[in-house]
């Protein structure tokens, strides 16, 4: 199960809820959705966007009080299959290969950046995501990079061995 949002608070008197996605896949609150918490499963009613989270209808929470007892709940969703998606928890480990067919390096995390994804690997590089050609999940990943995009974290690399 991966994390897609989180429940931050109730909104109103009738048991709605903002919830904060972290995934962006809006199917995840559509109506019939079945969401998994340390509580049990959480079924969609309705789903609205508001400011920046969305205000969501659980099956059950009808009232301010049952919506304040899920304060700061975590949600949980299946892994949705997409194979044009690059999906987090499939590109932690990967090899990275440059165009060049160099391995560069092993993706330790992925950072979130508002310009584009990062993978960071374990040779200290970012790259970023939009720079990925190809992809076999849990395996390697082959980027296309700009001319010099490795040789800062080689430099780092060498200063640490001496």
């Amino acid at each position: 199960m991966l994390e897609v949002g989180r429940i931050t608070r109730p909104h109103g008197l009738t048991g709605e809820l903002a919830v904060v996605m972290i995934s962006n896949r809006q199917e995840r609150l559509a109506p019939g959705a079945s969401l998994a918490t340390e509580r049990g499963p959480l079924v969609v009613v309705s789903s609205r966007p508001h400011k920046q989270a969305w205000l969501v209808r659980f099956e059950g929470i009808n009232d301010r009080d049952q919506a304040d007892s899920w304060r700061n709940t975590v949600l949980l969703g299946e892994p949705i299959e997409d194979p044009d998606e690059l999906w987090v928890h499939e590109l932690i480990g990967c090899r990275v290969i440059d165009q060049f067919g160099t391995v560069q390096g092993q993706v330790i995390r992925v950072l979130d950046n508002p310009a584009s994804d990062l993978l960071e690997l374990d040779s200290g590089a970012l790259v970023p995501v939009r720079f990925v050609v190809s992809f076999v999940a849990g395996e390697e990943i082959t980027v296309d990079t700009p001319e010099g995009l490795f040789d800062e974290a080689a430099a780092v690399s060498e200063r640490d061995e001496t």
